[in-house]
């Protein structure tokens, strides 16, 4: 089970983007669930075949404002191998994507982090991670373990 039910992102020109993520979200078996002439307020979202939960999903904020893209955010999604990550990074690079850095092993995060890193054609940072371990690299959170910041 998923910890989030949807990452949302605010975008400008929907079609364009929705024509983008549906091309990279592809690698990470994702699929638009909203056709273009069916949008609600909610956006457009992705997500696999016969799960509800997670999905990725974008449109016009709510509040009215200009969608904008946060310093210091990222969506990150986790691919099934290296080769996924390779093949997502290259599709979003084809397709207006903005080089952030090239697929590779990242070992200042972790041993098995491999990840490639891009712009998508608005301006939000994406990441594509493989990792190998499937156990937890820190200790597991647990309340009673857990003390408020001073």
């Amino acid at each position: 089970m998923s910890v989030f039910a949807h990452i949302q992102i605010g975008v400008k020109d929907l079609a364009r983007m929705c024509a983008f993520y549906d091309l990279v979200l592809a690698h990470f078996e994702l699929r638009r669930a909203v056709e273009l002439s069916h949008v609600g307020p909610a956006g457009v979202y992705w997500q696999r075949p016969g799960e509800r939960w997670p999905q990725f999903v974008i449109g016009a904020p709510v509040n009215g404002q200009a969608p904008s893209c946060g310093n210091g955010s990222q969506v990150s999604f986790l691919a099934a191998s290296r080769s996924v990550v390779d093949a997502a990074w290259a599709t979003a690079l084809a397709h207006g994507g903005a080089d952030q850095g090239a697929p590779g092993p990242r070992p200042r995060y972790a041993p098995d982090f491999y990840a490639a890193y891009c712009l998508d054609p608005e301006g939000h940072k994406l990441c594509f991670v493989h990792t190998i371990v499937a156990t937890p690299v820190h200790e597991p959170f647990t309340p009673d373990s857990w003390t408020p910041a001073s």
